[in-house]
């Protein structure tokens, strides 16, 4: 499924059971994803898109990803909407705190971003860094999503 954001286009896919991936870049839906589950997805990212909605109940599951991945990804849906941390505290939330790196590569290969919100996830500096590859566009997602979610945060002021 494909639908239009303020954050631009977006692509869903499902198993016949859960959500299974969130992009911001093109990807081919599955013959057998659930038509319901993806247009409840779509349904609670538009509310939230649209500051009517904190949290998430469609269901999801990781179909990819390491042990190591998914521990991270659960750490992430942890962090409260309007919160941010820093990967330093993912990796000593995990118990791995020399894993700082991994986490972030963890985090740009997240499977179901904003859902499980690695954009929450900034620099031990305060500053903003990485989102979807690490692009402009990517940094600018993260701004967004970030300020929707704590307008008092100057988000201008972490690049």
């Amino acid at each position: 499924m494909k639908f239009e954001s303020i954050l631009g286009t977006i692509w869903l896919d499902a198993t016949p059971h859960a959500l299974s991936q969130i992009s911001y870049t093109p990807i081919v839906e599955t013959p057998l994803a659930n038509q319901e589950i993806l247009a409840l997805a779509q349904t609670q990212l538009l509310e939230f898109l649209a500051g009517k909605r904190k949290t998430f109940d469609v269901p999801y599951i990781f179909e990819k990803g390491t042990d190591f991945q998914k521990e991270v990804w659960h750490a992430l849906t942890e962090i409260n909407f309007g919160q941010t941390c820093s990967y330093q505290t993912i990796a000593e939330k995990i118990q791995r705190p020399k894993a700082v790196r991994a986490i972030g590569q963890a985090n740009r290969n997240n499977p179901l971003p904003i859902i499980v919100p690695c954009h929450r996830v900034i620099g031990k500096n305060g500053k903003l860094v990485g989102y979807s590859g690490s692009s402009e566009a990517g940094l600018k997602i993260k701004a967004q999503l970030l300020t929707l979610e704590n307008p008092l945060l100057q988000t201008s002021a972490l690049f």
